[in-house]
């Protein structure tokens, strides 16, 4: 069997009161938060993919400034790898009309304080938020298309 990881990438922003976007979307049939967040397409490139990905998701428009981290992450009950790619930005926009990606409840802008009581997705959620909160940031110019 060939082992394939999945390649996403997230965006992490905060607004001027200390809220972070999140999505609410549901796994399995259970609300959960995450960033937004997506799966790499073919014959994009990573910022392209976490514009697209931010916008599907929340109907905002995401403007990537940073990578906060590249984080792995192995699936505790299923066969399944992640390696996400996560950039820090701000949102530029907001069409609350822009119909969103199926199994999408919504964006939430939530403080860090709110997160404990609520169903983070994975663990790379806390994760990227903690970074960011520390202020981690790697310059865009480490991306290279070749």
């Amino acid at each position: 069997m060939r082992w394939s990881p999945h390649v996403t990438v997230a965006a992490v922003t905060c607004d001027t009161s200390g809220r972070f976007l999140l999505v609410e979307e549901l796994i399995d049939g259970v609300p959960c938060l995450n960033q937004p967040a997506g799966h790499w397409e073919r014959g994009e490139s990573l910022i392209e993919a976490v514009i697209r990905e931010t916008r599907e998701e929340t109907g905002y428009d995401f403007v990537p400034e940073a990578i906060l981290g590249i984080y792995h992450w192995q699936h505790p009950h299923k066969d399944l790898t992640y390696l996400r790619i996560a950039f820090a930005g701000h949102t530029n926009g907001h069409d609350p009309l822009a119909p969103l990606d199926t199994g999408i409840l919504g964006p939430r802008w939530l403080r860090r304080e709110e997160l404990p009581a609520a169903r983070l997705r994975t663990v790379m959620v806390e994760q990227c938020i903690q970074d960011f909160l520390a202020g981690q940031r790697c310059s865009l110019d480490l991306l290279h298309s070749l």
